[in-house]
C-alpha cells in the first residue's frame, strides 16, 4: 500500500518530506501555508525548488496537500473572498511545488441546494484561473457536523456534475467521517454495500486519496472526532476493509490520527503506521478477524 502521514510544516514545507522520509513512508501530506491565519508571507521561487528538490531526493510520492480550515467557499458574507483568495494561493502553491493534490472541505451553509452553488462556481473559476493544470482538487467527505457539506455521496455527485473540467476534480474519502456521517464500514458486508453506493452515486474513478482514521463517536452521530487506527468505534476489522481491497493498491492511504507521545514516550504517529501496516499483512487477516 501506499502509506502516509499528515505531518508538520514547521521549519520549511520540505521538513514535512523529511519527517515522513524518517518515518519510512511512501507519500506526506501537509498545509503549504499557516492553515490559521488568512495571511501568509509569499512563496518564494528559492522555497518552492528546495521542496521540489528534497522531495525528488527523498522519493515520497505522491505529495498531498490540505486545505486551510478557515476557508469556506461554500458561505457568505465577509469571509467569501479571503475562502476564495486563500484557495486560489493554495492551488497556485501547489503548482509551484509539484503537488499533485489539493484536499479541500467543501464548506458549509444552512442551505446545502444553495451551498453547493457557491462552491462549485467559486472552485470552477479558481481553477480556470490556475495554470498548473497537473493540479487535482479532491473534495472531502465529512461528517456533517453543523452546516457541513459533503456529508452524503448524493452532495459529492452534485458538486462533480457541476465542476469542470472534470479531470481536475475527485474525492478525498475520510473513513472516520463516512461512519460517523452514517455509512457502516465495520464488516466486510457492510462496507460492501457502502462501497458499491459510492460507486454507483460517486464512481470509484474519482476517489484520489484515503483518510485513514477511527473514530471516537458511534456510525450516524455526525461528529467529526479522529480515534487512534484500531481504538475507535470502526475498529480494525472495519479498516481493514479498506487496507485490503486490492482496488486501492495504488491509493494514498493519509493518517490524520491524533498526535504527541503515549505514556510510555512513543511517538502516535509510528505506533499508528505500524498498526495499519500490520492490518496491511495478509497473513495476520485472522488475528484482526477474532
Amino acid at each position: 500500500m501506499i502509506l502516509g502521514c499528515h505531518l508538520s510544516i514547521a521549519g520549511g514545507t520540505y521538513r514535512a518530506l523529511e519527517s515522513a522520509h524518517r518515518f519510512g513512508l511512501d507519500t506526506v501530506a501537509l498545509f503549504v501555508r499557516n492553515q490559521r491565519q488568512w495571511r501568509a508571507p509569499a512563496l518564494g521561487d528559492d522555497q518552492a525548488a528546495l521542496f521540489r528538490q528534497r522531495r525528488g531526493e527523498l522519493a515520497i510520492s505522491p505529495v498531498i496537500a490540505h486545505g486551510s480550515y478557515l476557508v469556506n467557499l461554500a458561505g457568505e458574507g465577509k469571509f467569501s473572498e479571503p475562502s476564495a483568495k486563500a484557495a486560489a494561493d493554495e492551488l497556485d502553491r501547489c503548482g509551484r511545488m509539484g503537488i499533485e493534490f489539493l484536499v479541500m472541505h467543501p464548506g458549509s451553509h444552512a442551505d446545502a441546494a444553495a451551498g453547493i452553488a457557491l462552491l462549485t462556481d467559486r472552485l470552477n473559476e479558481i481553477v480556470a484561473g490556475c495554470p498548473h493544470e497537473q493540479v487535482k482538487v479532491l473534495l472531502e467527505t465529512t461528517a456533517g457536523q453543523g452546516g457541513n457539506l459533503g456529508w452524503n455521496f448524493e452532495q459529492l455527485a452534485d458538486m462533480l456534475a457541476r465542476l469542470r473540467p472534470a479531470e481536475r476534480f475527485g474525492v478525498c474519502l475520510d473513513t472516520c467521517h463516512v461512519f460517523a456521517a452514517g455509512y457502516d464500514i465495520r464488516t466486510p458486508e457492510a462496507y460492501r454495500r457502502t462501497m458499491e453506493q459510492f460507486d454507483a452515486i460517486v464512481g470509484m474513478d474519482r476517489l484520489g486519496v484515503i483518510h485513514i482514521n477511527d473514530s471516537k463517536r458511534d456510525l450516524g452521530s455526525r461528529v467529526d472526532r479522529h480515534e487512534h487506527i484500531g481504538q475507535g468505534k470502526i475498529g480494525p476489522c472495519g479498516l481493514a476493509n479498506f487496507v485490503l481491497d486490492e482496488r486501492f493498491a495504488r491509493t494514498p492511504f493519509i493518517l490524520e490520527t491524533p498526535k504527541g507521545l503515549d505514556a510510555e514516550g512513543r511517538n502516535l504517529d509510528e505506533i499508528n503506521i505500524a498498526t495499519v501496516r500490520g492490518i496491511a499483512n495478509r497473513s495476520q487477516r485472522q488475528n484482526i478477524l477474532r
